[in-house]
């Protein structure tokens, strides 16, 4: 910027930094725009900062990031610096393997993320050199480029976590998502099965295929938690206990998604689900691991035989909308909603990370719940 535009840095104890403004007002002390800080972070990167009304605000902010500095042990500091120096594909592959929490599947989806979106555009980039500017380039990219908007957001967490974790470890010096507005995905609407296109399903599919459907439709379980089906998670009579699921490529069980090993959650289990599990356990008995359901070539019921079976029994069952399995994960949702369940419950047994997503997918299925709250905060009134 010109000197014309630019006033003088304002030098305070070495080493602490400057502030200025970036005007030609006459006179600054008075005018309203904001003052700038510069200074140099733990990793010796000079960096700007600016939104601060007053000289005491500039000058607070830049004791404080002083003092950070001067009490910042020297290996720590280097070990900052290493961070930030890195490019960001090598650190974004130590990020994922230190992610042990996450279960094959997720891995692969953030794999996938990375090859496909991300690292094409940013892989050579230093850690350190992402600011606001960098991420927003990102979005504005991938909207130029026509991406759909599941994909940006799938994209933007993905690169959230990578740098927000550097950012904590001191690699980046300011949070680099701070004012971004991320892309948002509003999910489409929703398919719901109703009863009697999955009492069809059931009725001209096999044993197995009913089993996972009632513990879909019926408990909320995902496609490879119903096929990993087990007499002893039943804990309770009216409680699933969901401890894993079969890996779509593995074929094998692996931990549940959002969940680190050992972990496990807790659905409610509707008599029918119950009997529908000690009916299969009677007919065909128990696998060699334990499990109830098994294919020909494989202990554990897999991908490709659910699709099968769902297809035949479809057409069967002459059902001509375009319903897949996961359908039935909605029904449950719906069902649980529209009975007056808390969407936290139903967000808690589904098994979401994060309750905003199941808020965007199903609170249109919420009772009239503003009409609601009305009604009955219209009875305390009037009480």
């Amino acid at each position: 910027m010109s000197q014309e535009t630019r006033t003088m840095a304002t030098p305070l104890v070495r080493g602490m930094g400057s502030f200025f403004k970036n005007c030609s007002c006459a006179r600054q002390n008075r005018c309203p725009h904001p003052y700038v800080i510069r200074y140099r972070d733990a990793t010796g990167r000079q960096r700007e900062e600016t939104g601060y009304t007053t000289q005491q605000d500039a000058k607070d902010r830049l004791t404080a990031l002083y003092h950070e500095k001067r009490h910042t042990p020297e290996r720590q500091a280097a070990a900052k610096r290493e961070i930030g120096r890195q490019r960001f594909g090598a650190y974004a592959a130590t990020w994922l393997t230190r992610q042990r929490h996450y279960a094959p599947g997720s891995v692969r989806t953030v794999n996938q993320v990375l090859n496909g979106r991300i690292l094409p555009v940013l892989e050579s980039r230093r850690v350190n050199s992402f600011t606001t500017n960098v991420v927003e380039d990102f979005i504005m990219s991938m909207e130029e480029q026509a991406v759909g908007l599941a994909a940006q957001q799938n994209a933007y967490d993905v690169l959230k976590k990578i740098l927000l974790d550097a950012y904590r470890r001191g690699g980046v010096a300011t949070d680099p998502f701070a004012g971004v507005i991320p892309p948002e995905y509003i999910p489409r609407k929703i398919t719901i099965p109703t009863l009697d296109e999955i009492r069809g399903l059931k009725e001209h599919g096999s044993d197995e295929l009913r089993v996972v459907i009632d513990l879909m439709h019926g408990c909320g379980l995902r496609n490879g938690e119903a096929h990993a089906a087990h007499l002893d998670r039943i804990v309770a009579d009216d409680v699933y206990r969901v401890t894993e699921q079969i890996d779509r490529s593995t074929r094998a069980p692996a931990r549940l998604k959002h969940r680190k090993p050992g972990e496990f959650r807790e659905t409610p289990l509707p008599a029918t689900v119950r009997e529908s599990l000690l009916q299969l356990g009677r007919t065909t008995g128990i696998g060699a691991t334990g499990h109830l359901l098994r294919s020909q070539r494989s202990l554990h019921w897999t991908h490709s035989t659910m699709q099968y079976q769902w297809q035949l029994a479809r057409k069967k069952a002459g059902i001509t909308r375009k319903l897949n399995p996961y359908s039935l994960r909605h029904f449950f949702a719906s069902n649980c909603l529209s009975n007056g369940i808390p969407i936290t419950d139903v967000a808690e047994w589904m098994g979401h990370s994060n309750i905003n997503m199941t808020f965007k997918v199903y609170r249109h299925l919420m009772p009239a719940s503003v009409g609601r709250a009305a009604r009955l905060l219209n009875e305390g009134l009037c009480a």
